[in-house]
């Protein structure tokens, strides 16, 4: 049993470990980088040390450093968050070889459920149907994948085995660019997730993605908190999420359906504490096995709005031997729930990060409304690490309520010193085709244009400057009226009743 926990992340994700520690009364630790010195969870932390220079590799990315940093400080357990060590076995392995428990699953599931060629394998295995692709557990070069490819047939992607979040992920449409785009599948893969394994996979068309939330315990209970529909992503990295999917609905025969085949997925492996099953699902309702994530999601908070369970806090539960809080039968969906992924990025200018300090936020709040946020006023958005400032999540009681209410959280949220893709969310929301829930995973890069439908910035910059100037006008002549101090040295109404007094 512990009761410090150091958290191997920064950002959002730490802050949100950070709180929930603290509401369950355990102690928190927290590493940084040099430009994370005056982070917002090295802030919330109790303790806080140094990891080392910007890039990952350096830092977040030092997995013998912060189990060193862990033992030093008395931390009995390490949170991993999600990305950087996040679904690396062998990081897992070493945390238990140090006597440190890891808020996660085992790293034998890691192994076979994180390397993305070996999950196919086992849920095959295990009846599950997946995506053509290759099948095999090894590490193929590019000569072997070359020869594979025409066999699996044009389009296909070419994906990382570790880790996760669109990283180390090219679309192929032909053999002769495939060499390329391999090359700089694996260069992304190594430098995010220190591994440059590839494989292929069969790019189905007009799919919708769609995961399962799967939490597990040390006893054997595997449960799911149902489906988050995760369709909307531009370059394969998501951008928006809801549950309960628009696709299935109240189709509950097909989500129980879907729901049991994750759930036997995670047996396969003998999963335990908090995965994500994710399918890709055609227009005919058929549904292929996609990957397993083996941590935490960023997408996670949604799930929680309509169902009530603390996922954080069940990863910890789970990590310190307690059984899981809930049965299959106690989940339930309440409502509809959306998250906005809050990027530094310039939609205008085809989405360019955005770094430099934020010199200001408004966030908003209010009924159904949840940020999940690392950042503040003064903070500076490096370029080392994820663009993700904020996450932005609404809950209503039906998706009309829930797509208002976001167009409200939306308009209210304000950041200056940095661009956001803030304007793109907006014009998303106001979409006829997402209204109606008709998308799938091509929409935002194949049908939706951002820019077409926007005012020119030429327009906008002379709109700014013109009301500048009237804002600028008004106040010089403010500042020109003169108040004068009136000759009496008391107001007119003393005057008057010290007149009235004298003359009764």
């Amino acid at each position: 049993m512990f009761d410090k926990v150091l958290i191997a992340n920064r950002g959002e994700i730490a802050v949100r470990i950070i709180r929930a520690c603290r509401e369950l009364g355990l102690k928190t630790v927290a590493v940084f980088s040099d430009v994370d010195r005056q982070a917002l969870h090295v802030r919330f932390a109790d303790e806080a040390y140094y990891l080392g220079s910007p890039p990952a590799r350096e830092s977040y990315l030092r997995g013998d450093r912060i189990i060193e940093i862990a033992l030093k400080s008395g931390a009995g357990a390490i949170h991993p968050g999600y990305g950087f060590l996040a679904e690396r076995a062998d990081f897992a392995q070493a945390c238990i070889d140090a006597g440190l428990a890891f808020i996660g699953p085992k790293p034998s599931a890691i192994a076979a459920m994180g390397d993305k060629a070996i999950a196919r394998a086992t849920v095959s295995a295990a009846g599950v149907p997946v995506v053509p692709g290759t099948a095999g557990e090894g590490a193929l070069s590019n000569d072997e994948l070359l020869a594979i490819a025409p066999t699996i047939g044009f389009p296909l992607l070419a994906k990382a085995t570790a880790g996760g979040g669109g990283k180390g992920m090219r679309e192929v449409r032909n053999i002769e660019e495939m060499p390329r785009l391999l090359n700089a599948a694996r260069r992304e893969a190594e430098a995010a997730f220190g591994d440059g394994n590839v494989y292929l996979e069969k790019l189905l068309e007009e799919a919708r993605h769609i995961e399962f939330q799967i939490l597990a315990d040390n006893q054997g209970n595997v449960i799911h908190l149902g489906e988050r529909e995760c369709s909307l992503q531009r370059r394969h990295q998501k951008i928006l999420e809801e549950t309960p999917s628009p696709f299935i609905a109240d189709d509950q025969e097909f989500r129980q359906q879907m729901g049991e085949v994750a759930v036997r997925a995670a047996k396969a492996v003998g999963y335990v504490n908090a995965g994500t099953i994710e399918f890709l699902v055609d227009k005919d309702k058929r549904y292929y096995f996609l990957e397993m994530n083996t941590r935490l999601q960023v997408e996670h908070p949604i799930t929680e709005a309509v169902t009530n369970v603390d996922i954080v806090k069940e990863q910890i539960r789970i990590a310190r031997g307690r059984s899981l809080n809930y049965t299959q039968e106690d989940i339930s969906q309440h409502g509809w729930a959306i998250e906005c992924r809050i990027n530094a990025e310039d939609p205008y200018e085809n989405f360019l990060p955005s770094t430099g300090r934020i010199s200001h936020i408004l966030l908003p709040t209010g009924p159904g409304v949840r940020v999940d946020t690392g950042v503040y006023p003064g903070f500076t958005i490096s370029p080392y690490y994820d663009s993700l400032i904020s996450k932005l999540i609404v809950h209503g009681k039906t998706r009309a309520e829930a797509i208002l209410r976001m167009r409200r959280a939306l308009e209210e949220y304000k950041i200056t010193g940095v661009r956001t893709n803030i304007p793109f969310h907006q014009m998303l929301m106001n979409s006829h085709r997402f209204m109606a829930g008709q998308y799938d995973t091509r929409f935002i890069e194949d049908r939706f244009s951002f820019n077409s439908v926007n005012i020119d910035k030429s327009s906008d910059a002379d709109i700014a400057a013109i009301l500048a100037t009237l804002v600028a006008h008004q106040q010089i002549q403010r500042s020109t009226h003169i108040i004068r101090r009136g000759k009496r040295d008391t107001s007119n109404w003393k005057w008057v009743g010290r007149w009235e007094r004298m003359h009764r």
